[in-house]
């Protein structure tokens, strides 16, 4: 038998967004304002729930970890990305992508099932309202919010085990800003058929499954609103749902483009553009999302602003 020569790669080359030299310090302007947007509004957000006593309901408790993981997941990302448009050698090592790939995919798939929770909060405010201070007790809302943790942590470590399990020896260019699933399988020298098959199973069955929880959950949340007598009671339950409903299709709408479908040269360049909305656009509108559609919030910063004045 004849031995191959090869080198193993230690370390990748993420090649962005674009390759346009004189692009780079406008994207490093844009992105670092998107990204201290971010971290303002989500960081606010959570502060805001944990200092006003009003706030300190289920619906809000999930609302502060939902801009938690948002936080998180962009974090993941933007601070290489940063780096990265004022660098001439715009590389990541491989432990350093494995470990950015494992977070990411915990993160999100954390993100599914808070948003999912947060409609089974809805469910139970709008049609169960008589059970829901004893359903929706402390000890639930933590077992709630804790599960996504556990089962996203779960799933992240499982993508990178079969990651890991390929083989990388030849080319170690990324054709994205991060270490995503499919510009990484391209890349591999051996069978990306456990992978890829794993990837699609994750990404189908979590996204499935999340979304039709939200679905089934705001199917009976309408046909209540439907059957209430009141216009102003009618009113004030699609106010508490629209927000979530927002967040909910700008994230879900980039994801299905973005995992269903095969890895390939073009879908990459296609899940790039389609990455930037998910990643860097739904975590930053979040947090306007719901303070400027939620008369709690507002109401909460204005008391704050007058306590400050």
């Amino acid at each position: 038998m004849l031995k191959k020569n090869y080198t193993l790669v230690t370390e990748f080359i993420l090649l962005g967004l674009t390759a346009r030299a004189e692009l780079q310090p406008i994207l490093f302007a844009v992105f670092l304002v998107i990204y201290l947007i971010t971290v303002i509004g989500n960081v606010s957000m959570i502060l805001l729930i944990r200092s006003d006593s009003k706030l300190h309901t289920p619906m809000y408790f999930f609302l502060s970890h939902l801009s938690f993981v948002d936080l998180c997941y962009a974090t993941t990302v933007t601070p290489q990305m940063l780096v990265n448009f004022l660098s001439k050698r715009k590389t990541i090592s491989f432990i350093g992508c494995l470990i950015q790939f494992h977070f990411f995919i915990v993160l999100v798939i954390t993100d599914y099932y808070v948003l999912a929770v947060m409609a089974y909060d809805r469910y139970m405010a709008i049609c169960k309202p008589l059970l829901y201070s004893s359903k929706m007790s402390r000890c639930a809302c933590i077992s709630l919010v804790g599960a996504p943790y556990i089962y996203g942590f779960a799933n992240g470590l499982i993508q990178t085990i079969l990651m890991l399990r390929l083989s990388f020896c030849g080319p170690n260019e990324i054709n994205h800003f991060y270490c995503a699933d499919p510009p990484l399988m391209v890349l591999a020298c051996s069978d990306t058929y456990v992978k890829e098959t794993a990837m699609f199973v994750v990404a189908g069955s979590n996204l499935t499954c999340s979304l039709t929880i939200i679905l089934i959950s705001y199917v009976f949340i309408f046909i209540t609103i439907l059957r209430m007598r009141s216009a102003e009671g009618r009113r004030k339950a699609f106010s508490t749902c629209g927000s979530h409903l927002t967040a909910v299709t700008i994230f879900y709408g980039t994801l299905f483009c973005m995992y269903l479908r095969p890895p390939s040269e073009t879908s990459v360049e296609q899940g790039k553009i389609v990455a930037v909305f998910y990643i860097f656009v739904s975590p930053m509108l979040n947090p306007f999302i719901y303070s400027l559609r939620n008369k709690d919030v507002k109401r909460a910063i204005r008391n704050i602003f007058k306590s400050n004045c």
